[in-house]
């Protein structure tokens, strides 16, 4: 039996996780496949044991000249450009959603598990976050390129003898996600903010939201692992299905965990919302212009088909999560 376990977007943030959690159980019979044209990834990767690496053109290739054929257990597919700003259309089809539909095909030739990284941007500015078609209509092109490999996949199902499972991620956040740049986590940015200039900084309020009240469904990288587990364990089940954590919470809440995060670091008392305010802590920015238009205000993923499959893990809250956020980035940033 074949049991080599093959991640794409390994240097990622979800990607790299994974490959930890992998780790954590005693798989090591890792192929690594990214792209480290940006170099700084790689150091996701070194606190982990993988089998080999390979760039992701040439794992497309090989992968279309039969070299796997056979040897594969499963593939976790993470890599995407995950830019909710890019502009390059032509890119962004290529890399989300023509890349993704080579593996497809080959998992589903050779009966291969394929689990991979969908997105709650397929749902744009709607306000019921189900995985059904009517609920779908992304405001940008790289929630599009989510959404149509999605339909992909839906097509492919009846048919399918072996597992096929899209998870939508939501606002995922945590360890690995520093090389993102701008589109890190708010919680990441915070922290940098926070340990620069002792304040930390939210849009002002938009969608009839307040100051700082835009709601997210925030979820912690390590129950995004744990589910990606799950399934692995699962082969039984098939399906797109949401992964939040169930909770829409406020960008208040994620900078009120952050900055009381960071004042535990320094035995300092944790303080409230209008504390943190009153004391300066917290700065609300003009929202940009460039998000007009393309920026989910609310989201909360229903996770009842989630259940539905066996998961009942709890998943951590915007305080849990980032008090341990916190507590690794000042280890290792």
């Amino acid at each position: 039996m074949p049991h080599t376990i093959v991640v794409t977007g390994a240097a990622g943030f979800i990607g790299s996780n994974l490959v930890r959690a992998l780790n954590a159980r005693g798989e090591t019979n890792i192929i690594a496949v990214d792209n480290l044209a940006r170099a700084e990834k790689f150091k996701n990767l070194v606190d982990c044991e993988i089998a080999d690496y390979l760039d992701k053109a040439d794992f497309i290739q090989r992968v279309q000249q039969g070299e796997f054929d056979g040897s594969i257990a499963a593939i976790l597919h993470e890599g995407a450009c995950s830019d909710t700003m890019e502009t390059d259309g032509r890119y962004m089809m290529e890399n989300n959603y023509r890349y993704s539909a080579i593996l497809l095909d080959w998992s589903l030739e050779q009966g291969v598990p394929f689990l991979y990284a969908s997105s709650a941007a397929t749902y744009g500015s709607g306000q019921v976050f189900r995985e059904a078609r009517p609920h779908e209509a992304p405001l940008n092109i790289y929630g599009y390129s989510k959404f149509l490999f999605d339909q992909l996949v839906r097509r492919r199902l009846p048919e399918a003898d072996s597992p096929i499972v899209g998870l939508r991620y939501f606002n995922v956040y945590g360890p690995r996600e520093q090389h993102k740049g701008r589109m890190a986590s708010v919680a990441f940015h915070q922290f940098g903010q926070f340990c620069e200039a002792g304040r930390v900084k939210l849009f002002e309020g938009t969608h009839g939201y307040p100051d700082g009240g835009q709601l997210r469904d925030f979820v912690y990288v390590e129950d995004v692992a744990k589910v990606n587990l799950f399934f692995l364990d699962h082969p039984e089940q098939s399906g797109i299905f949401n992964l939040g954590s169930g909770r829409a919470q406020s960008f208040n809440e994620v900078a009120v965990a952050t900055v009381n995060a960071c004042r535990a670091l320094k035995g300092a008392e944790p303080l409230a919302l209008q504390d943190i305010v009153a004391q300066g802590l917290l700065e609300y920015v003009p929202f940009p212009d460039a998000l007009k238009g393309k920026y989910q205000a609310y989201t909360q993923a229903d996770l009842t088909r989630l259940r539905a499959a066996g998961y009942d893990a709890p998943f951590a809250s915007v305080e849990e999560g980032i008090s341990r956020y916190v507590s690794w980035l000042n280890r290792t940033i």
